[in-house]
């Protein structure tokens, strides 16, 4: 496997155990992650790993606010690996 793609799958990992561990410490009253912290984990490449958390987890899918700038987010990475894939395809086929 490349470089990138091993970073982006630890990145995805360590944001869904961040994730999961936040969603403890929410169930057990004690001091939490930073909403801040979460969505920077998703900008950097755990945006797979962090939806599949909140998904599974059921982790801040009340939190409007929350949902919107993950999603925003989530569509952020999906149209910039959208247009990097395409942009290699286009120069392979040259």
């Amino acid at each position: 496997m490349n470089e990138p793609l091993m970073i982006l799958i630890a990145l995805n990992l360590l944001s869904f155990i961040v994730y999961g561990c936040d969603k403890y410490l929410a169930i057990h009253d004690k001091r939490r992650i930073s909403e801040k912290n979460l969505h920077t984990l998703s900008i950097v490449g755990g945006f797979v790993g962090s939806t599949l958390a909140m998904m599974l987890f059921r982790h801040k899918i009340k939190k409007v606010k929350f949902m919107l700038i993950h999603s925003a987010i989530f569509i952020g990475w999906i149209f910039l690996l959208y247009f990097y894939f395409l942009s290699n395809f286009l120069n392979s086929s040259v």
